[in-house]
């Protein structure tokens, strides 16, 4: 697999989305938006009852922002178009009426962490670490605050914020109610994936969409929220901390 690619497949009442970059599964701007119509597609799609969220390849399940694209931006109204894209997909994953179920197999860094806080449920390997890097290049993790903080709390959200350079296990993750459960090899992963997924599937679709409702009470502010703070990051990745920061890792 070498190129970036956003799919959708249907079997059983089951949709299943899987996303992908050669670059450890970044997210630039197109894939972003890709992932962001396919979630609205698989939504109103009235073949599917459950969705299930994962990514290609083995080792990382997605590592956030693509730095090449936020080196390339060169002024604020692009930074927050750029920031808003994870936005919109967080947005949609909340307004979804199907309830979403997360897979990661592998470590998941800054805006990967938001992706997988905006799952109903998420089931994870051993090796899906978790870590939120922004501020140590410069910006925060302002946009995906919001459903990092609903899913795990404030304060263990602050404290991978401010140590941003360390990995938090999975079994932390677990213990602070971001994992559902976490499994020694992909392979029991995937088949516990498919077992939860198909008892959902098999269940009343409009108590499902009730109670997706319920889930997520309390978050319609999010609409306004996370666009301005996809302002605030946008405005960040133009300071010259950012910029020479991001330099190093290109």
């Amino acid at each position: 697999m070498t190129e970036p690619y956003v799919s959708l497949t249907i079997q059983n009442k089951i949709g299943v989305i899987e996303f992908f970059h050669p670059n450890r599964n970044s997210m630039p701007s197109e894939v972003l938006l890709k992932l962001e119509q396919t979630i609205n597609e698989a939504g109103n799609n009235e073949n599917i009852q459950v969705i299930v969220l994962k990514s290609g390849g083995d080792r990382t399940f997605c590592a956030g922002a693509s730095f090449n694209e936020l080196i390339a931006i060169e002024d604020a109204n692009t930074g927050e178009k750029f920031f808003s894209g994870f936005a919109n997909v967080i947005n949609a994953m909340r307004k979804c009426s199907k309830l979403i179920i997360g897979r990661a197999q592998g470590k998941t860094v800054g805006g990967g962490l938001g992706l997988v806080s905006a799952t109903d449920y998420c089931l994870a390997t051993q090796y899906a670490s978790i870590k939120l890097s922004e501020l140590s290049i410069g910006i925060g993790p302002f946009v995906i605050e919001p459903p990092v903080s609903r899913k795990i709390g404030k304060t263990a959200m602050s404290q991978m914020t401010i140590d941003a350079e360390t990995f938090y296990s999975a079994d932390w993750a677990k213990e602070k109610g971001l994992y559902a459960e976490v499994f020694e090899t992909t392979e029991e992963l995937d088949q516990a994936v498919e077992d939860l997924a198909k008892k959902l599937a098999s269940y009343n679709p409009e108590a499902l969409k009730e109670m997706k409702k319920v889930f997520w009470e309390g978050t319609s502010h999010w609409e306004e929220l996370l666009p301005q703070r996809a302002s605030i990051s946008g405005k960040l990745v133009l300071s010259k901390f950012t910029k020479k920061t991001l330099k190093r890792f290109r």
